[in-house]
Protein backbone atom coordinates (compact mmCIF):
# COMPACT_ATOMS: atom_id res chain seq x y z
CA UNK A 1 0.00 0.00 0.00
CA UNK A 2 1.19 3.34 -0.52
CA UNK A 3 2.06 5.93 2.03
CA UNK A 4 -1.05 7.36 2.27
CA UNK A 5 -4.14 7.41 -0.48
CA UNK A 6 -6.50 10.04 -0.76
CA UNK A 7 -9.77 8.70 -0.73
CA UNK A 8 -11.31 11.74 -2.47
CA UNK A 9 -9.75 10.78 -5.37
CA UNK A 10 -10.11 7.27 -5.08
CA UNK A 11 -13.92 7.07 -4.19
CA UNK A 12 -14.82 10.46 -5.45
CA UNK A 13 -17.26 8.87 -7.82
CA UNK A 14 -18.89 6.71 -5.11
CA UNK A 15 -19.10 9.52 -2.97
CA UNK A 16 -21.08 12.05 -5.38
CA UNK A 17 -23.09 9.23 -6.05
CA UNK A 18 -24.00 8.39 -2.20
CA UNK A 19 -24.73 12.65 -1.99
CA UNK A 20 -26.80 12.40 -5.43
CA UNK A 21 -28.51 9.38 -3.93
CA UNK A 22 -28.82 10.37 -0.31
CA UNK A 23 -28.55 13.98 -0.14
CA UNK A 24 -32.67 14.89 -0.17
CA UNK A 25 -31.64 18.70 -1.21
CA UNK A 26 -29.40 17.37 -3.65
CA UNK A 27 -31.18 19.50 -6.30
CA UNK A 28 -30.28 22.60 -4.61
CA UNK A 29 -26.88 22.06 -5.71
CA UNK A 30 -25.32 24.41 -7.83
CA UNK A 31 -22.68 24.00 -11.03
CA UNK A 32 -20.39 25.85 -12.18
CA UNK A 33 -19.38 28.66 -9.67
CA UNK A 34 -17.34 31.74 -10.46
CA UNK A 35 -14.80 31.88 -7.14
CA UNK A 36 -13.03 35.46 -6.33
CA UNK A 37 -10.43 35.10 -4.05
CA UNK A 38 -10.54 31.22 -3.40
CA UNK A 39 -14.16 31.83 -0.85
CA UNK A 40 -16.00 34.15 -2.08
CA UNK A 41 -19.03 33.54 -5.03
CA UNK A 42 -19.26 35.96 -7.15
CA UNK A 43 -22.89 36.04 -8.64
CA UNK A 44 -22.93 39.02 -11.38
CA UNK A 45 -26.21 40.76 -12.37
CA UNK A 46 -27.05 42.79 -14.96
CA UNK A 47 -29.87 45.17 -14.67
CA UNK A 48 -31.76 46.86 -17.45
CA UNK A 49 -35.12 49.19 -18.28
CA UNK A 50 -37.94 48.97 -20.68
CA UNK A 51 -38.92 49.93 -23.51
CA UNK A 52 -40.09 54.03 -24.70
CA UNK A 53 -41.80 54.94 -27.34
CA UNK A 54 -40.20 55.12 -30.29
CA UNK A 55 -39.80 58.18 -32.82
CA UNK A 56 -39.92 58.23 -36.34
CA UNK A 57 -37.80 61.12 -36.83
CA UNK A 58 -35.22 58.82 -36.35
CA UNK A 59 -32.64 57.26 -33.49
CA UNK A 60 -33.33 54.80 -30.34
CA UNK A 61 -34.48 55.64 -26.73
CA UNK A 62 -31.28 54.54 -24.90
CA UNK A 63 -31.42 53.22 -21.17
CA UNK A 64 -28.72 52.55 -19.07
CA UNK A 65 -27.24 49.23 -18.78
CA UNK A 66 -26.30 48.84 -14.88
CA UNK A 67 -23.58 45.80 -14.36
CA UNK A 68 -23.03 44.80 -10.37
CA UNK A 69 -21.62 41.75 -8.72
CA UNK A 70 -23.32 40.16 -5.42
CA UNK A 71 -20.42 38.72 -3.44
CA UNK A 72 -20.51 35.62 -0.91
CA UNK A 73 -18.24 34.63 1.47
CA UNK A 74 -17.97 30.51 2.28
CA UNK A 75 -17.85 29.92 6.26
CA UNK A 76 -19.10 26.02 6.53
CA UNK A 77 -15.75 24.58 6.82
CA UNK A 78 -15.97 21.29 8.58
CA UNK A 79 -13.22 18.58 9.55
CA UNK A 80 -12.75 15.26 11.51
CA UNK A 81 -10.05 12.91 12.32
CA UNK A 82 -9.91 9.38 13.39
CA UNK A 83 -7.60 6.75 14.60
CA UNK A 84 -7.68 3.02 13.81
CA UNK A 85 -4.30 1.04 15.87
CA UNK A 86 -2.66 -1.15 13.43
CA UNK A 87 -3.94 -4.07 15.23
CA UNK A 88 -7.54 -3.42 14.71
CA UNK A 89 -7.22 -3.56 10.65
CA UNK A 90 -5.19 -6.47 9.09
CA UNK A 91 -3.07 -5.68 6.24
CA UNK A 92 -5.10 -6.99 3.27
CA UNK A 93 -8.35 -5.31 4.36
CA UNK A 94 -7.10 -1.76 4.76
CA UNK A 95 -9.21 -0.40 1.54
CA UNK A 96 -12.18 -1.72 2.75
CA UNK A 97 -11.69 -0.57 6.50
CA UNK A 98 -11.44 3.02 4.67
CA UNK A 99 -14.13 2.08 2.35
CA UNK A 100 -16.66 1.41 5.42
CA UNK A 101 -15.19 4.21 7.69
CA UNK A 102 -16.06 6.62 4.82
CA UNK A 103 -19.38 5.29 4.06
CA UNK A 104 -20.37 5.01 7.72
CA UNK A 105 -19.12 8.53 8.50
CA UNK A 106 -20.88 10.01 5.46
CA UNK A 107 -24.38 8.29 5.61
CA UNK A 108 -24.67 9.10 9.26
CA UNK A 109 -22.85 12.28 9.99
CA UNK A 110 -21.74 13.99 6.85
CA UNK A 111 -24.81 13.54 4.87
CA UNK A 112 -27.56 14.35 7.56
CA UNK A 113 -25.20 17.40 8.71
CA UNK A 114 -24.80 18.86 5.02
CA UNK A 115 -28.87 18.56 4.88
CA UNK A 116 -29.27 20.47 7.93
CA UNK A 117 -27.22 23.17 7.72
CA UNK A 118 -28.69 24.27 4.37
CA UNK A 119 -32.12 23.88 5.29
CA UNK A 120 -31.81 25.83 8.47
CA UNK A 121 -29.42 28.40 6.21
CA UNK A 122 -31.98 29.18 4.18
CA UNK A 123 -34.45 29.97 6.76
CA UNK A 124 -31.83 32.30 7.97
CA UNK A 125 -31.10 34.06 5.05
CA UNK A 126 -34.72 34.01 4.17
CA UNK A 127 -35.28 35.91 7.56
CA UNK A 128 -32.27 38.17 7.53
CA UNK A 129 -33.65 39.34 3.95
CA UNK A 130 -37.14 40.19 5.28
CA UNK A 131 -38.86 36.98 4.96
CA UNK A 132 -41.77 35.97 7.16
CA UNK A 133 -42.40 32.70 8.29
CA UNK A 134 -45.86 30.98 8.20
CA UNK A 135 -46.83 30.41 11.64
CA UNK A 136 -50.24 28.75 10.62
CA UNK A 137 -50.82 25.17 12.55
CA UNK A 138 -50.70 22.26 9.23
CA UNK A 139 -53.79 20.13 9.11
CA UNK A 140 -54.71 17.59 6.40
CA UNK A 141 -57.87 20.32 5.64
CA UNK A 142 -55.77 23.40 4.84
CA UNK A 143 -52.16 21.82 3.90
CA UNK A 144 -53.12 21.87 0.21
CA UNK A 145 -54.37 25.24 0.46
CA UNK A 146 -51.95 26.68 1.97
CA UNK A 147 -49.27 24.91 -0.73
CA UNK A 148 -51.78 26.75 -3.40
CA UNK A 149 -50.87 29.97 -1.19
CA UNK A 150 -47.19 29.73 -1.74
CA UNK A 151 -47.76 28.67 -5.40
CA UNK A 152 -49.62 31.60 -6.27
CA UNK A 153 -47.26 33.86 -4.38
CA UNK A 154 -44.42 32.86 -6.48
CA UNK A 155 -46.73 32.84 -9.71
CA UNK A 156 -47.32 36.24 -8.85
CA UNK A 157 -43.55 37.42 -8.05
CA UNK A 158 -42.58 35.55 -11.35
CA UNK A 159 -40.70 32.52 -9.92
CA UNK A 160 -39.80 30.18 -12.16
CA UNK A 161 -42.25 27.54 -12.48
CA UNK A 162 -40.00 24.65 -13.46
CA UNK A 163 -37.96 22.93 -11.17
CA UNK A 164 -39.93 24.14 -7.84
CA UNK A 165 -38.95 21.85 -4.99
CA UNK A 166 -41.56 21.02 -1.71
CA UNK A 167 -39.44 19.73 1.31
CA UNK A 168 -42.05 18.47 4.18
CA UNK A 169 -41.44 16.06 7.57
CA UNK A 170 -42.84 13.24 7.15
CA UNK A 171 -45.32 14.20 9.57
CA UNK A 172 -46.79 16.75 6.59
CA UNK A 173 -46.19 13.94 3.76
CA UNK A 174 -49.05 12.26 6.03
CA UNK A 175 -51.31 14.69 6.04
CA UNK A 176 -51.09 15.45 2.19
CA UNK A 177 -51.64 11.84 1.64
CA UNK A 178 -54.54 12.05 4.24
CA UNK A 179 -55.89 15.40 2.51
CA UNK A 180 -59.61 14.84 1.19
CA UNK A 181 -58.65 16.74 -2.22
CA UNK A 182 -56.01 14.43 -2.74
CA UNK A 183 -57.96 11.13 -2.15
CA UNK A 184 -60.13 11.49 -4.44
CA UNK A 185 -57.50 11.48 -7.21
CA UNK A 186 -54.81 9.29 -5.62
CA UNK A 187 -56.69 6.13 -5.32
CA UNK A 188 -55.00 4.24 -7.95
CA UNK A 189 -54.92 0.56 -8.15
CA UNK A 190 -52.15 -0.93 -9.92
CA UNK A 191 -51.38 -3.67 -12.22
CA UNK A 192 -50.76 -6.02 -8.33
CA UNK A 193 -54.10 -4.27 -6.71
CA UNK A 194 -52.08 -2.60 -4.87
CA UNK A 195 -53.44 0.94 -3.58
CA UNK A 196 -50.70 4.06 -4.16
CA UNK A 197 -51.38 7.04 -1.58
CA UNK A 198 -47.41 8.54 -2.23
CA UNK A 199 -47.29 12.38 -2.73
CA UNK A 200 -44.27 12.63 -5.12
CA UNK A 201 -45.23 15.40 -6.84
CA UNK A 202 -48.18 18.42 -6.59
CA UNK A 203 -49.08 20.15 -9.75
CA UNK A 204 -45.15 20.22 -11.46
CA UNK A 205 -43.38 20.29 -8.35
CA UNK A 206 -41.48 17.05 -6.62
CA UNK A 207 -42.44 16.64 -2.86
CA UNK A 208 -39.01 15.76 -0.79
CA UNK A 209 -39.73 13.99 2.52
CA UNK A 210 -37.23 15.08 4.93
CA UNK A 211 -36.75 13.87 8.42
CA UNK A 212 -37.81 16.78 11.28
CA UNK A 213 -34.49 16.01 12.70
CA UNK A 214 -33.01 18.00 9.37
CA UNK A 215 -35.53 20.38 9.62
CA UNK A 216 -34.80 23.30 12.14
CA UNK A 217 -34.50 26.75 11.74
CA UNK A 218 -31.07 26.78 13.30
CA UNK A 219 -28.68 24.62 15.03
CA UNK A 220 -25.18 24.43 17.03
CA UNK A 221 -22.51 23.08 15.00
CA UNK A 222 -19.98 23.14 17.65
CA UNK A 223 -19.77 19.16 17.92
CA UNK A 224 -21.20 17.35 15.06
CA UNK A 225 -25.08 18.94 15.16
CA UNK A 226 -27.89 19.31 17.49
CA UNK A 227 -30.80 21.91 17.42
CA UNK A 228 -30.06 24.87 19.09
CA UNK A 229 -32.28 26.18 21.81
CA UNK A 230 -35.51 27.78 21.19
CA UNK A 231 -34.97 27.00 17.37
CA UNK A 232 -38.36 26.32 15.57
CA UNK A 233 -39.09 23.30 13.87
CA UNK A 234 -39.66 23.64 9.62
CA UNK A 235 -42.25 21.74 8.56
CA UNK A 236 -42.60 22.49 5.19
CA UNK A 237 -40.38 24.41 2.90
CA UNK A 238 -41.02 25.16 -0.76
CA UNK A 239 -38.27 26.76 -2.66
CA UNK A 240 -37.22 27.18 -6.19
CA UNK A 241 -33.65 26.29 -6.98
CA UNK A 242 -32.88 29.81 -8.80
CA UNK A 243 -33.07 31.35 -5.59
CA UNK A 244 -30.16 29.78 -3.95
CA UNK A 245 -26.41 28.84 -4.70
CA UNK A 246 -25.42 25.71 -3.14
CA UNK A 247 -21.47 25.44 -3.33
CA UNK A 248 -19.85 22.25 -2.34
CA UNK A 249 -15.57 23.64 -2.83
CA UNK A 250 -13.87 21.67 -1.62
CA UNK A 251 -13.81 17.49 -0.24
CA UNK A 252 -10.61 15.99 0.84
CA UNK A 253 -10.42 12.61 2.53
CA UNK A 254 -7.41 10.66 3.25
CA UNK A 255 -6.32 7.51 5.01
CA UNK A 256 -2.50 7.72 6.33
CA UNK A 257 -0.88 4.21 7.28
CA UNK A 258 1.31 3.92 9.93
CA UNK A 259 4.84 5.11 9.63
CA UNK A 260 3.31 8.09 7.47
CA UNK A 261 2.24 10.69 10.17
CA UNK A 262 3.30 10.85 14.14
CA UNK A 263 -0.25 10.33 15.85
CA UNK A 264 0.56 6.61 17.11
CA UNK A 265 1.35 3.21 15.62
CA UNK A 266 -2.16 2.75 13.29
CA UNK A 267 -4.30 4.19 10.36
CA UNK A 268 -4.92 8.04 10.37
CA UNK A 269 -8.61 8.99 8.62
CA UNK A 270 -9.38 12.25 7.84
CA UNK A 271 -12.23 13.87 6.61
CA UNK A 272 -12.97 17.86 5.60
CA UNK A 273 -15.81 19.29 3.98
CA UNK A 274 -16.20 23.14 2.76
CA UNK A 275 -18.54 24.69 1.37
CA UNK A 276 -21.94 26.68 1.75
CA UNK A 277 -25.06 28.01 0.85
CA UNK A 278 -26.85 31.61 0.40
CA UNK A 279 -29.98 32.74 -0.45
CA UNK A 280 -29.51 35.37 -3.60
CA UNK A 281 -30.66 38.51 -2.51
CA UNK A 282 -33.20 39.55 -4.92
CA UNK A 283 -35.05 36.04 -5.11
CA UNK A 284 -36.13 35.95 -1.95
CA UNK A 285 -39.70 35.57 -3.30
CA UNK A 286 -38.48 31.72 -4.63
CA UNK A 287 -38.97 30.45 -1.20
CA UNK A 288 -41.95 29.77 1.24
CA UNK A 289 -41.98 28.51 4.68
CA UNK A 290 -44.12 27.05 7.39
CA UNK A 291 -42.20 26.76 11.06
CA UNK A 292 -43.14 27.06 14.34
Amino acid sequence: MANNVNYATLFGGQLAQKYARELLTGGLTTQNVNFIGGNTVKLPFLSLRGYKNHSRDGGFNRQAVENRNMTKVLAHDRDVEFFVDTMDVDETNQVLAATNLTNIFETEHAIPETEAYRISKIYQDFAELGGDADKRVLTRENVLEIYDEYMQRMDEEEVPQAGRILYVTPAVNKLLSQSAELSRIMNVIDEESRVSRTVRMLDEVQVVVVPAGRMRSAYDFGDGFVPAPNSLQIHMMLVAPSSVIAVNKHSYIKLWSPGTHTQGDGYLYQNRQYGDLFVIDTRRGGIAINAG
